[in-house]
Formats: C-alpha cells, structure tokens, sequence
C-alpha cells in the first residue's frame, strides 16, 4: 500500500513538471541553446511575444498610413496633370483662334488696301458733305472694339448700315471700316471720311448715299 502511494505522488510530480514546462514552451530540443536552468534562450517570453504582437501592429498601422498616402499623393498628381493638360488644350485652342482672327484680319486689310488703290481716284471723285462743327474733331485714330456694330449715318441723320469690321496700317491705326449697308452691300469707308461720337455710340460719313452704293460695287 505504501509503494503504491508514492508511485502515485511520483506520478503526480512528473505531471505537474511537465504541465509547468509545456506552459513555459516545453523542454529544450536536441541542438537548441538553454540556459543555467535549462530552459531554452531562443524562445520569446509571454512578455517578449506580446511586445512582438504590439509592434506589428503598429508597422502595419504605419505602412498602412504610408500606403495611404501615397496613394492620396498619387490622386492628387493625376488631377493636376489632368488639369494642366486641360489648360494647354485650352491655351492651344485660343492660340489657334487668335492666329485664325489675325490672318483673317490680315486679309481684310489686304482686300481693303487693293481697293484704295485700285480705285484711288475714283473716291477722290466721291462728294462729300460738310461735317457739323460738333464733329469736326471726333476722328477715330486707334482700334476700338466698340465699333463693332455701330450703326453709321449720313451727315443727314439717316442711317446706312453698320459696321462690321476694322482696317489697319502697319502701325495699328485703323484705316478703313467694313460696313454692312442696310442694302446688304459691304463696303470699305475709309477712316477720313467717317467721325466718331464713342458719347452717343454714332459713326457719321460724309458721303453721299448713292456714292456708297457704287463703292459696294467696287472689286479688285
């Protein structure tokens, strides 16, 4: 009866032993590096592998951020990319349609100029009215988009047309103006033979009526 107690009690301590080594990782491995109490070195504490747990989390918290923003730089760059493109197509477009208005105005002050000398002496010819004296001075010298779509009256008071278009010299001064005859005619005027009055919006010639008419007629 006494051996069979301690048999069990040797029993109970190798159980308990091997409970509390299993519970601290188990025994060492053949090969594997313990220490004075023969518990293996290579193996983390609890202590140790919550640590570990604890920085992986916030690596991966980092990286994430990092991804995150780099993802954010990387939306943020194709807008501004997608937005500098736009500006260029824009800028490209009003390039294109400043050349397009500068040929084409080239061209009208070429047509206009092979007019005036086609038919200089024939518009020498022209009658021309006496300007009232509110008038005499109000000259146009420089370009002036308000001119576009003026309408233009005789010295009479009667309108004419309206004007279109400008003509130029090599230093800018306007020299011509297009006008539409309320006939639907175009016609050159040039400029000593026109005021006008930027006050009242009028463009006042001083030819005739039927002089227009026949200047409507004229080709190069």
């Amino acid at each position: 009866m006494i051996i069979t107690k301690s048999a069990l009690s040797v029993a109970a301590m190798t159980l308990l032993m091997g409970t509390v080594s299993f519970a601290q990782g188990g025994g060492p491995v053949p090969g594997e590096r313990v220490d004075a109490n023969g518990m293996p070195t290579t193996r983390s504490t609890p202590a140790e592998q919550a640590q570990t747990v604890e920085i992986n989390k916030q690596v991966g918290a980092e990286n994430a951020a990092a991804d995150a923003k780099a993802a954010a730089g990387d939306a943020k760059a194709a807008v501004d990319n997608a937005q500098y493109q736009a500006q260029q197509q824009q800028y490209q477009g009003q390039l294109q349609q400043s050349q397009a208005q500068q040929k084409d105005y080239q061209d009208r002050t070429a047509a206009y100029n092979g007019l005036q000398n086609r038919y200089a002496a024939e518009r020498a010819a022209y009658r021309r009215g006496v300007w009232p004296s509110r008038y005499v001075k109000w000259v146009i010298v420089d370009r002036d988009a308000g001119l576009l779509g003026e309408r233009v009256q005789l010295i009479t008071g009667a309108n004419v047309g309206t004007v279109i278009d400008t003509a130029h010299t090599t230093s800018g001064k306007v020299s011509a103006l297009l006008v539409k005859l309320d006939s639907d005619k175009i016609v050159w005027i040039d400029v000593g033979d026109v005021r006008y009055n930027r006050a009242d919006g009028i463009v006042m010639t001083n030819l005739d009526r039927a002089d227009l008419r026949h200047m409507a007629d004229e080709r190069i």
